[in-house]
């Protein structure tokens, strides 16, 4: 009879503690829940999230290199132009 005692009492030990390793996951996964939330929100939100971010960059940079081409063509107009005049003039 003890015997049994003990063993049911080892059975509910066991079973307290499966229950209480449960609850802790049960915790963490909502801990979890609650992160990848956040980190959706700083992914997707339309104003200032990552992806926002990215195409505010990638405009920037594209106007950037408009600009520079503009630039660049200005000089190499004016370098053949100079060119140009000293060897006619010349």
């Amino acid at each position: 009879m003890s015997n049994e005692r003990n063993h049911l009492q080892d059975i509910s030990t066991a079973i307290l503690e499966i229950k209480n390793d449960i609850e802790r996951i049960a915790e963490k996964q909502d801990e979890m829940i609650l992160d990848v939330k956040e980190v959706k929100k700083a992914i997707y939100s339309p104003d200032s999230g990552l992806y926002a971010r990215l195409r505010a960059l990638e405009q920037w940079k594209e106007a950037q290199s408009k600009i520079q081409w503009g630039i660049i063509m200005t000089v190499v107009g004016l370098v053949t132009t100079t060119l140009y005049k000293l060897i006619m003039e010349t």
